[in-house]
């Protein structure tokens, strides 16, 4: 089958279309004929040699996929052959054929596209669980939403409202983006490529700050975000997508009782309490109407590094996908 693969860290260019076998499945797996592969920042972290765990070359990206079972293990009672089904991965999936344990398989619904399935699942489940879970955010409280018109973020915009938020300010890198993320919901935008953002978001808090803040560039938007807290405030931190590391004092998050905090997907998928209930309320929203999913591209698979480019140079909006 054909894949991407990268045998070194670098840059987009070190993602290589290549032809490996095509995978057999466990006891407890299936094999899926992948039809769409959702692209995350955690991909673009992989290739560099900058993800939160260790990768291991060489590699083939890929957290994300949608597609039709074609094979089966002999213990799998929960799926046939032809089940339309989307599943989160810890690697492999820019590729043809993809292998997935059955617990992590989640059905499609009728009428819902596999490009659309795909772009739920990794950028939902973490939007819902940065705000929810970790963020803690209460009704009313204010929230700041960075890369408000990525993935996460336009998904966050929307489930903070839906959670009850009193103000959502939302910051993205162009007026398309911005207006973007007010279309989803943001009650103030700022363009945080303005030397002062943070500046403009204290004045939108009347100087009293921010509750919750989701942050994932990391380097000085970290060290600026945490100066928008308020008292009591929780930065959440999902993602350092400038590959720059930031160096923080503890001791001062004591005078305001703040708190920063780390999110790690896959540890929420550990456990299965957390991430069924949340999915299901996710696909709720999403077949009610109150959840709108943005598509920012569909792209076919050898196309890879070129994506990876674009998701990395902000020049891309909603969900990129790939296509086998």
């Amino acid at each position: 089958m054909r894949a991407i693969q990268f045998t070194e860290y670098g840059g987009p260019e070190v993602l290589k279309l290549v032809e490996v076998e095509r995978p057999k499945p466990n006891a407890n797996e299936v094999v899926i004929e992948v039809k769409a592969i959702g692209v995350n920042y955690a991909d673009t972290a992989r290739r560099e040699g900058q993800y939160v765990v260790k990768t291991e070359l060489p590699f083939i990206p890929g957290a994300e996929v949608a597609g039709i079972v074609v094979e089966i293990g002999d213990e799998v009672t929960s799926v046939k052959v032809g089940a339309r089904v989307v599943t989160l991965l810890n690697s492999n999936g820019y590729a043809e054929y993809a292998v997935s344990h059955e617990r992590t398989l989640i059905p499609i619904p009728e009428g819902v596209d596999f490009e659309t399935a795909v772009a739920l699942p990794l950028q939902g489940l973490s939007a819902y669980h940065i705000i929810k879970t970790m963020g803690r955010l209460e009704e009313g409280e204010t929230i700041l939403i960075h890369a408000a018109a990525g993935g996460v973020g336009l998904l966050a915009v929307q489930l903070a409202k839906l959670f009850g938020a009193g103000k959502v300010i939302a910051t993205a890198s162009t007026d398309e983006k911005l207006t973007l993320a007010r279309d989803m919901g943001a009650d103030e935008i700022v363009n945080y490529t303005s030397s002062d953002w943070d500046n403009q978001v204290l004045f939108l808090t009347d100087g009293k700050g921010v509750d919750v803040a989701l942050e994932m560039a990391g380097g000085d938007v970290f060290k600026k975000t945490l100066g928008c807290l308020a008292p009591y405030g929780r930065l959440v931190i999902y993602g350092v997508a400038s590959g720059e590391q930031s160096r923080m004092y503890p001791s001062s998050l004591m005078a305001k009782n703040q708190s920063v905090i780390g999110f790690f997907l896959p540890q929420i998928m550990r456990r299965k309490e957390l991430f069924q209930t949340s999915l299901i309320e996710l696909l709720q929203y999403v077949g009610s109407g109150k959840l709108k999913l943005t598509i920012g591209g569909v792209y076919p698979l050898d196309q890879a590094a070129m994506v990876h480019e674009q998701l990395q140079g902000r020049k891309t909006f909603g969900k990129l996908i790939l296509t086998p």
